[in-house]
């Protein structure tokens, strides 16, 4: 049992290295290089858009960090079977790290953003992985090295035990080999190969520290990001009037902090775009084909608006939505610059890391605030919010509108080209639903019985909130008071004074748009183009 517990820490370990080499050469030549982001990418590509929606549905923002997770604990797994393996069948140990290899190779490959030397970091750490567990197989169980450990043995029990010599084994015979990782009767050699595996480890924990500390320092998009000076807003969205926040404990924020802002994307990990290099194309059915880089963008006259944008794989009541003030440059100046060809009915934007999404043309070129943004809440684009540029379109999901990392607008049709969701089952139009959600009081709350606030928000980009209503244990609807409205494309705020008895209550939210249509309350999952049905609470009055 001891030796192939310590055999697979030997595949573990010799993979570790391995792999954290890969890493740190990919630092050095390129973030996407990244062999063990690459094959993850690769995987969250090949998942079935429900396993993706369960993911998210059970993990919300956290889904990258479990799935990364459970990636090293498989990867993991698999390099102690090679080490297993390569104790018991010389080679077939090597050749499982070999299919890690490529693998490797292949999802780097498979991304849209490699350089010439992106395939060294996968070879390097398969091949790396290779030489160190065939060493420590020749280290350990070469039969020159049992031999004089069973010569040693021997010697040591002839010492201990008085009788005759041992009858000597013919020339041609050859001993079978002795595992000094089974630690029977060899403890020097057991505390080298542990004294090997620790230095082994060491060396790995070393190097993949270092390759996230190269990355960092070798892009230094964050210095960047802080240097970046960002023009002042042509048009400028009007401060946030004092009626539009209501002070009430517990209810959502007007303006969601850029660090709680929700994040869902496929990027496993966060791409870091050089904002000096970083370059945004016009390419399809236009008839001036436009490229410009960052400082160009800068250059151009930016608006600024109040925007809520939310996700698709929301729930009712769910926090997927937030609400932010973006500043940009409208899409439709930069369309009309290129020109668009007859025909075209959607934009197919592509993001650094190969996502694309389609949206309708006409949201783009409308009276809309469909923007090109750059600004977040006064400040450059957060690196987890699409750093240094991402669209931003008004009344649609994200999964359709809201690329981030910018790279591309592909001026195409619906027919010819589809966004990364659309063919893992998700609707090819996504226009936000209208929705309500309760923050006070939550669920399982217990208030106090007698006058009581319930409060929350509600939003519907594009159409905008008209009312609010309540329904309390299926009595009438009564409604709400509203906050100011910041635009109709924000969410408002909303309040509702109850009488509560003492017990069990059950509290229920509908909103009404800007054109007078009721939220419906049936019940749908977020799958194929959002979730709908009125968001409900039930608490305990005390």
């Amino acid at each position: 049992m001891e030796a192939r517990r310590n055999w697979g820490l030997a595949g573990v370990v010799c993979t570790g290295v391995g792999v954290a080499a890969g890493e740190l050469i990919a630092a050095v030549v390129s973030p996407s290089a990244s062999p063990v982001s690459a094959v993850g990418q690769g995987v969250i590509g090949a998942l079935p858009g429900g396993t993706k929606e369960w993911a998210i549905h059970l993990f919300g923002t956290s889904d990258k960090t479990v799935f990364l997770a459970t990636m090293v604990v498989i990867m993991a797994v698999l390099a102690a079977v090679a080490g297993l393996l390569e104790r018991t069948r010389r080679g077939l140990g090597l050749a499982l790290i070999a299919v890690f290899g490529v693998a490797g190779i292949v999802a780097v490959a498979a991304r849209p953003d490699i350089s010439g030397m992106a395939f060294v970091a996968p070879v390097v750490a398969a091949g790396l992985a290779m030489v160190l567990l065939a060493w420590v197989r020749s280290r350990f169980l070469a039969p020159s090295l049992a031999r004089v450990l069973k010569a040693e043995y021997d010697a040591r029990r002839r010492a201990r035990v008085p009788g005759p010599p041992p009858v000597p084994a013919p020339a041609d015979t050859a001993p079978e080999p002795t595992d000094p990782a089974a630690g029977a009767g060899q403890g020097t050699t057991r505390r080298s190969f542990l004294g090997y595996m620790g230095a082994g480890a060491a060396v790995a924990v070393l190097a993949g520290g270092a390759a996230v500390m190269l990355r960092r320092a070798s892009v230094a998009v964050a210095g960047l990001r802080a240097k970046v000076v960002l023009p002042r807003a042509l048009r400028p969205a009007p401060p946030v009037p004092a009626a539009a926040v209501l002070d009430i404990a517990g209810i959502t924020p007007l303006v969601t902090d850029p660090n709680n802002f929700y994040r869902i994307d496929t990027a496993l990990v966060v791409p870091a775009v050089n904002s000096d290099t970083w370059k945004l194309t016009v390419t399809g059915l236009v008839e001036h084909e436009i490229t410009m880089d960052f400082a160009q963008l800068l250059a151009k006259p930016m608006v600024e608006s109040y925007v809520t944008i939310g996700c698709v794989s929301n729930d009712v009541g769910g926090n997927l939505v937030g609400n932010a003030r973006w500043l940009g440059w409208p899409v439709r100046e930069l369309l009309a610059e290129a020109g668009v060809k007859p025909g075209a009915d959607m934009v197919l934007s592509r993001s650094t890391d190969g996502f694309t999404a389609g949206t309708p043309l006409a949201a783009m070129t409308d009276a809309r605030n469909a923007m090109i943004a750059v600004g977040m809440d006064g400040a450059p684009l957060p690196l987890v919010h699409g750093y240094p540029a991402r669209l931003i379109v008004p009344g649609l999901y994200g999964y359709v509108s809201a690329t981030k990392w910018l790279a591309e607008l592909k001026v195409t049709t619906f027919t010819a080209d589809q966004g990364y969701w659309t063919p893992l089952g998700w609707s090819a139009l996504g226009p936000i639903k209208t929705a309500s959600r309760i923050d006070v009081p939550n669920a399982g709350a217990t208030p106090a019985a007698g006058r009581y606030v319930a409060a929350g928000v509600a939003w519907s980009p594009e159409r905008g909130i008209a009312a609010v209503q309540v329904q309390l244990d299926g009595g009438p609807w009564q409604g709400a008071t509203l906050a100011a409205a910041l635009n109709k494309d924000t969410w408002v705020q909303w309040q509702a004074p109850l009488d509560l008895t003492a017990g069990h209550h059950q509290l229920k939210v509908r909103a009404v748009d800007g054109t007078g249509a009721v939220q419906t309350g049936d019940i749908a999952p977020p799958a194929p183009n959002g979730a709908t049905g009125w968001h409900t609470v039930e608490f305990t009055a005390r």
